[in-house]
């Protein structure tokens, strides 16, 4: 089940949910609305599983920076978010989307025990300028049913990520850089 506005705020205060920084006027009836953070990873170029992806990393400026299609950005969250009670879902959000963007796909669940600042992973249907602080999607929180694994406490390879990480799927294959 999705927690409503209301019961995020009040997880909030009772310190099962953590939003850092929390702006109670960023809550809608099923949602927080997240942030873009202030840094980029440009990934151009071929892109190889079996090796650490090669990126470029800048601050996002003030007056914008400009998406173009056919590249990998990530991003990261403006905020950290997590909690040990309930899961969360992050997406973009249909004003993104209206924009030509395509935020985080791929991996939109955060697992309970997981607080982080999110990794984003961003493309654009057609060259279009980005902020930082900019909303840039919806994050829900959702009951999980059973006994909770808190995920920092298992043995995953991103646990200890609170940034923009590229993809260490290399970890994980034959041959792959370790």
């Amino acid at each position: 089940m999705i927690l409503t506005g209301s019961e995020i705020d009040a997880a909030i205060q009772t310190g099962e949910i953590t939003i850092d920084p929390y702006d109670p006027a960023r809550l809608s009836p099923n949602s927080y609305g997240w942030r873009l953070g202030g840094t980029i990873r440009v990934c151009a170029g071929a892109l190889d599983a079996a090796v650490p992806t090669a990126f470029t990393e800048q601050t996002i400026p003030t007056m914008g920076l400009v998406l173009e299609p056919g590249l990998l950005y990530l991003g990261v969250t403006h905020e950290r978010t997590g909690s040990e009670a309930y899961a969360q879902m992050l997406n973009g959000n249909r004003t993104i989307g209206s924009l030509g963007i395509w935020v985080h796909v791929s991996a939109p669940l955060g697992h309970q025990g997981h607080a982080i600042r999110w990794t984003l992973e961003i493309r654009a249907a057609k060259p279009v300028r980005i902020y930082p602080g900019m909303t840039f999607g919806k994050l829900v929180f959702l009951t999980a049913y059973g006994t909770p694994a808190s995920y920092q406490q298992q043995p995953a390879k991103y646990a200890a990520t609170d940034g923009i990480d590229i993809s260490r799927l290399y970890e994980e294959l034959p041959g792959g850089v370790l």
